[in-house]
């Protein structure tokens, strides 16, 4: 019989911080050869294309898991994957204007990214949240109505219902859909 290894909290909370601090910097490394290679507008543009496909990917996904479940399509339902731990230093649901969010502090990744100087550039990253919600049902968002990258103290979300022009500028190739995360 194997003997099971345990590990602290704390140390795995460590772990899973080093990996958000690497993907920061990979998605920062794409980001800066992508806008040097093809400059400022388009290079942004081609981030954005990319980000929104990673997060229709991981919509996609949970759509499909929630399908599998028999369950409808309501963000209640929306359950993904995350670490519940060192992605953020803290993570807690709050009511503001009796609307529910979410408040994220110390973003590991928006952290790396200020640190370097590149909260812009590391901020398209954070338009995933958008993504991948309109991917699970095109009537949702998730808005960051704050974000460390952009100079806040802290990442603030709330899922939002969406607008008919959203859905249409989101899924069309064109549009900047930017605009839809707030």
């Amino acid at each position: 019989m194997i003997k099971e290894e345990k590990v602290p909290l704390k140390e795995a909370a460590e772990q899973v911080a080093r990996v958000c601090r690497r993907l920061a910097m990979l998605h920062l490394a794409f980001a800066k050869t992508l806008v040097a290679e093809f400059g400022e507008e388009k290079g942004k543009q081609l981030v954005l294309k990319a980000i929104k496909q990673y997060g229709i990917s991981i919509g996609e996904e949970v759509k499909a898991k929630a399908n599998a479940l028999g369950l409808s399509l309501e963000p209640e339902n929306y359950i993904e994957d995350l670490p519940h731990f060192g992605m953020h230093e803290s993570m807690e649901k709050v009511e503001i204007d009796r609307e529910p969010r979410m408040i994220a502090r110390g973003c590991v990744m928006g952290k790396y990214w200020n640190e370097m100087g590149m909260g812009e550039l590391g901020r398209l990253y954070c338009f995933v949240d958008v993504a991948k919600y309109m991917a699970f049902n095109p009537d949702y968002k998730l808005v960051h109505l704050k974000a460390l990258p952009d100079g806040d103290e802290y990442c603030e979300f709330a899922i939002r219902l969406t607008t008919e022009q959203e859905k249409k500028d989101f899924f069309d190739e064109d549009k900047d859909w930017r605009y839809i995360d707030r």
